[in-house]
């Protein structure tokens, strides 16, 4: 019912920054609007918290209110930069990373293929309300670092010694160096990131054990982003 609530009792606001020509976006109470100055920016905010607190008798959260560049706040997880381009702000990355630590934790107990499943549904749902997210190597980045965590899941899986060997031998890793990594003493995540590891559990082999890649994503929605995922230049947002 919040939102809801919010869009009745806001929409007056709505109004009142359409009347003034404020460029402005607003999901509930959630709301920020876009001027040109710090200076501007001050005297908006001042002028409609007046108008919050006068006219509609509502209270302003001042902890979470603030006049700043653009690029320093963020707007439903995410961020504008001061190109126009959208990215994921960087608590909602930090709250997907934490969820994907979780669901790779190496001591949960679960087959590789489940692990995969249930990293795919979070995946897609995050995919899919982050899309618009216009920087490749957002993708990229977070692409490697689950492969990475899989990787680390995999051989923790196998143990050390013979059953590493065995398992990356099968991959075309050669002999030689597949009992370095299965006699080696580092952890996993240092041997997570050897070139053998890299060459049997590529993302080729990931893909065929059915894991989506964030990038191939975003690559194939982007021509349908064009036009929506960026916006005018703003400097400071209130």
């Amino acid at each position: 019912m919040s939102p809801l609530l919010s869009n009745v009792l806001l929409d007056e606001v709505d109004k009142e920054l359409e009347k003034r020509g404020h460029k402005f976006c607003r999901y509930a109470d959630d709301m920020n609007i876009y001027v040109q100055s710090q200076k501007a920016g001050e005297r908006v905010y001042a002028s409609i918290k007046q108008f919050l607190e006068k006219k509609l008798k509502l209270k302003v959260n001042e902890e979470k209110s603030a006049v700043a560049e653009v690029q320093e706040r963020k707007f439903l997880g995410y961020q504008i930069r001061n190109d126009g381009r959208l990215t994921v702000s960087p608590k909602a990355e930090r709250q997907a990373m934490e969820k994907i630590r979780v669901l790779t934790k190496r001591n949960r107990g679960r087959s590789f293929e489940q692990v995969i499943e249930e990293l795919n549904r979070f995946l897609v749902g995050w995919f899919n309300y982050f899309k618009l997210a216009s920087l490749p190597n957002l993708w990229r980045n977070m692409d490697a670092w689950i492969r990475r965590k899989l990787r680390c899941y995999k051989l923790k899986q196998k143990k050390r010694g013979w059953t590493i060997v065995k398992f990356l031998t099968s991959l075309g890793v050669p002999v030689k160096e597949a009992w370095k990594i299965g006699l080696s003493g580092k952890g996993w995540w240092r041997l997570s990131c050897t070139p053998a590891l890299h060459r049997a559990l590529s993302n080729d082999w990931f893909k065929e054990q059915g894991l989506i890649s964030l990038l191939d994503r975003w690559t194939q929605s982007v021509k349908h982003l064009l036009g929506t995922a960026v916006c005018d230049d703003a400097r400071t947002v209130v």
